[in-house]
């Protein structure tokens, strides 16, 4: 718990300053005219504006924006005050604790944990809190600052313990949100409140990685091989159909012979020798004459 006083000398209370050295120049000249007129009774006031001047810093404080003090009156709370300027009584009132109330962070891990299906991990997450009662985070615990950091802690630990490795790697989204209700449900009771968790990083043995990535391209392998498969089987597939429309139609297999020789020497630039005997076995005159016979028909 932050629990530094705030009962400032002078130089770190401006306003404080300013007033005692007012009150003290005023101290210094009552005495002076108290003096020269050679009246007893007239070093009461100077003595009364000297004390004034002594007692404002420690009666005159002031709380920051986002700070709230924890005023006790002879050890017992009497009330909280702040932002801004504020008086307390010296000596019979004391300022024990400043409480921040904006949200602030503490970053924490678990070391060598195992999870679930017994894996050694480590994890370092960021937690992010803030004080929304700062009577009970001042009365209810020593140090709340520490208890959070042992909360959270202890709360990792758990989370590790109870879920697989799988899940803490893929699903880091759903592990924050149940790590900020665990820390939430057990902090609420000293007026803190977990704003979110966020892991960071989840660190496993190097063996295991090598193993994880073995594993990873042992699968992408198998997966590519499938598909490769898969591929074959459906050109295979294509292929008796097209030999079932060839060897029904021979026509078709010369037009597609003579298409391929086309592509060939039309793609490469290159020449192609063909024998004449397969020359012959493309039957051009019958082909164009087919071709001819089915123009009108195709017309018509």
């Amino acid at each position: 718990m932050n629990t530094e006083s705030r009962i400032l000398p002078y130089g770190q209370n401006p306003s404080a300053t300013v007033i005692s050295v007012l009150l003290l120049l005023a101290a210094v000249l009552t005495f002076l005219l108290a003096r020269r007129a050679m009246w007893v009774l007239s070093y009461a006031m100077p003595a009364f504006i000297f004390l004034c001047a002594a007692l404002l810093p420690l009666s005159l404080l002031m709380a920051r924006q986002w700070e709230k003090a924890v005023v006790l009156r002879f050890g017992k709370l009497h009330s909280l005050r702040g932002p801004g300027l504020f008086m307390i009584i010296p000596f019979m009132d004391t300022v024990t604790t400043w409480v921040d109330q904006r949200i602030q962070t503490i970053e924490f891990n678990a070391e060598q944990a195992l999870t679930r299906d017994t894996v050694p991990t480590n994890i370092d997450a960021i937690l992010f809190w803030q004080v929304h009662d700062a009577e009970r985070a001042a009365l209810e615990i020593a140090d709340y600052r520490q208890a959070i950091l042992r909360v959270a802690q202890t709360s990792l630990r758990e989370m590790i313990g109870s879920s697989p490795l799988s899940a803490l790697l893929s699903e880091r989204k759903a592990a924050d949100l149940q790590l900020k209700e665990e820390i939430g449900r057990k902090t609420s009771e000293w007026g803190v409140s977990a704003v979110s968790v966020e892991i960071r990083d989840v660190a496993i043995p190097a063996q295991l990685q090598d193993a994880m990535s073995r594993q990873a391209q042992a699968e992408r392998e198998k997966q590519a091989r499938v598909i490769l498969g898969s591929a074959e089987a459906e050109v295979a597939h294509k292929f008796l159909e097209a030999a079932d429309t060839y060897g029904h139609n021979p026509v078709a297999l010369q037009l597609r012979a003579m298409n391929i020789i086309y592509e060939a020497t039309k793609e490469r630039g290159a020449t192609v020798l063909i024998p004449s005997s397969m020359v012959d076995s493309f039957n051009v005159p019958g082909i164009v004459g087919l071709t001819r016979a089915a123009s009108p028909a195709t017309a018509g």
